[in-house]
């Protein structure tokens, strides 16, 4: 059987199918103590609810260690344990599996399509400055779009930036969104959305009052609708929207957003009154607590006019309030930018000194900057609330769990190999012999097999799991899990900081201390690659110097 990449999801579903189970006996282990002496355990709590007496047929427990497979770990051995039944992994072949260069993956058969996600961000329609809370909800809707296109799936942004507007803290910040008028194809969707109005039973004439906004062209009943339909997870205080230029609008972009997914059956095309030419679009709405309500309003209203089977897979998915401590007045999303970025030139001049006010150093400042906001407002999970404290310097370069602290460290992986390189050159050392070549067994020390286990093995996992949008099972909400590639970062950060300043990786040229510098450099060359790939999934550039 040929050998892949080992996953823990392969690994432990093996391990499950071995004691006769499907449903999750094994966990995976992940703390330095216990990874002392496993790797995988069955609790004996969880024995004891599958085999009576917690007594597992020594036949099962001694297959354990024979078990195979494309993405199962090889495993050294089984055994009974207080703590339940222990597990332990060959580690110098786990090293040698992961750690080896993996063939070209197949390119997709012509015509498969991975389904595309609509990812609309009102906060972009706002028609005042941009403050905290706005950026909030961008950032999560760009890291998403990231995190589904590294998965291969097809991502549409809405809406596009308007052209007559500023959008410089937005490109400070590194947050790439499409931009654009729209044009005729846009004017056409406004004008059937309009024609969709004069046929909908739910509309009625606005009539022009005291209290009546300018430029509203009908009044929506939604609650009617809302109720007739049995639609679950909408605000009680749905009742009339009065409908304007801007509404139809809003609708329409996202109606051309539909329109450019990737037709997936066209056979199966959904019974829309527009040519939607996907069955398999679903729209996501990343608004903040404070736009939920407006959101739901225009939510229904695109399920009036166009009763389709995509305007059914709307989900909205609400960020929690951004707190300010004691701000003086509102704070723009332009001021909190310019706080942070002075906050981290000080924090660098303290540091680093006088070298930190070199001109060269203006573009690490400003990187360092982004990642800090980017940490600040991804780290916590998008339902919960987050509090800035701008009164006090929070930024530092020293933090353990600010995104400058992990751009520090990618950086010291960068002049390690630099330095490893220009020793290279000057003959100090060989280069790096292949893979194939490496002695792995050489790397027994606790932190080596705590970054391969607990960072390069599942890291995959990590990206797909971070992509993933479960909906709820009732209601209109989604939850994503948005905070993981900054959590995963930053504890990867910790551990490698830790590893980093225990273990001297480039010792003295002698050629039999080489074995293991060379394992170890293969180690940290893909530890290297993880931060790169991680970090471009928040559209941060790895620094080769700090």
């Amino acid at each position: 059987m040929a050998e892949g990449r080992p996953g823990v999801a392969a690994t432990l579903q093996a391990l499950n199918a071995a004691l006769g189970w499907h449903s999750a006996l094994w966990v995976k282990e992940s703390g330095a103590r216990n990874l002392r002496h496993r790797d995988f355990l069955a609790p004996r709590a969880a024995l004891s609810a599958a085999f009576p007496g917690g007594q597992v047929p020594p036949e099962a427990v001694s297959a354990v260690p024979s078990l195979r497979g494309p993405a199962v770990l090889p495993l050294r051995v089984c055994r009974q344990t207080p703590a339940g039944l222990a597990v332990q992994v060959r580690r110098a072949e786990a090293f040698q599996r992961l750690l080896a260069p993996l063939p070209e993956p197949a390119a997709p058969a012509a015509g498969t399509r991975t389904g595309c996600v609509v990812l609309h961000c009102p906060a972009l329609r706002s028609p005042t400055a941009l403050q905290p809370r706005h950026l909030r909800s961008v950032l999560v809707a760009e890291h998403l779009a990231q995190l589904l296109r590294a998965q291969g799936v097809s991502v549409r942004l809405v809406p596009a930036l308007s052209e007559e507007r500023s959008w410089d803290v937005l490109r400070q910040l590194r947050i790439y969104w499409p931009s654009g008028s729209g044009g005729s194809s846009l004017t056409d969707a406004v004008s059937a959305l309009k024609a969709a109005l004069d046929q909908c039973p739910c509309a009625a004439e606005s009539e022009q009052g005291a209290g009546t906004a300018e430029g509203v062209i009908c009044k929506v009943h939604l609650k009617s609708f809302v109720e007739q339909q049995g639609l679950l997870g909408y605000d009680p205080n749905l009742d009339v929207l009065l409908v304007t230029e801007g509404t139809l609008q809003s609708l329409a972009e996202l109606q051309e957003a539909v329109l450019q997914c990737p037709v997936s059956d066209p056979m199966a095309l959904p019974a829309s009154r527009f040519p939607i030419q996907s069955s398999c679009c679903s729209i996501v709405h990343v608004v903040n607590c404070e736009e939920e309500f407006q959101q739901q309003q225009l939510d229904v209203l695109w399920r009036i006019l166009d009763p389709g089977a995509h305007t059914a897979l709307q989900k909205h998915l609400v960020c929690g309030p951004v707190k300010v401590t004691n701000p003086s007045s509102p704070i723009g999303a332009d001021q909190y930018l310019q706080l942070r970025k002075r906050q981290m030139y000080e924090a660098s001049v303290m540091k680093y000194g006088e070298l930190a006010q070199d001109e060269a150093w203006t573009e690490v400042i400003d990187t360092l900057t982004v990642a800090a906001i980017r940490f600040e407002l991804l780290s916590t999970a998008h339902r919960s609330q987050i509090t800035l404290d701008l009164e006090n310097n929070s930024i530092s370069t020293k933090g353990t769990k600010s995104g400058a602290f992990v751009m520090y460290n990618c950086a010291r992986l960068a002049t390690l190999f630099s330095a490893f390189q220009r020793a290279v050159e000057q003959g100090t050392y060989p280069p790096l012999p292949p893979v194939s070549q490496l002695n792995f067994s050489c790397l027994r020390e606790e932190g080596e097999w705590l970054l391969l286990f607990n960072y390069l093995l599942p890291f995959p996992e990590v990206l797909q799991q971070a992509a993933q949008l479960p909906p709820s099972s009732k209601g209109i909400r989604v939850t994503a899990n948005t905070e993981t590639v900054c959590k995963f970062l930053i504890q990867l950060s910790m551990d490698f900081s830790s590893y980093y300043n225990r273990v001297h990786i480039l010792g003295e040229p002698f050629p039999h201390l080489f074995d293991q510098m060379f394992a170890r450099l293969q180690l940290l060359g893909a530890v290297r690659d993880v931060f790169h790939s991680a970090l471009a999934t928040l559209h941060l550039p790895p620094l080769s110097q700090i």
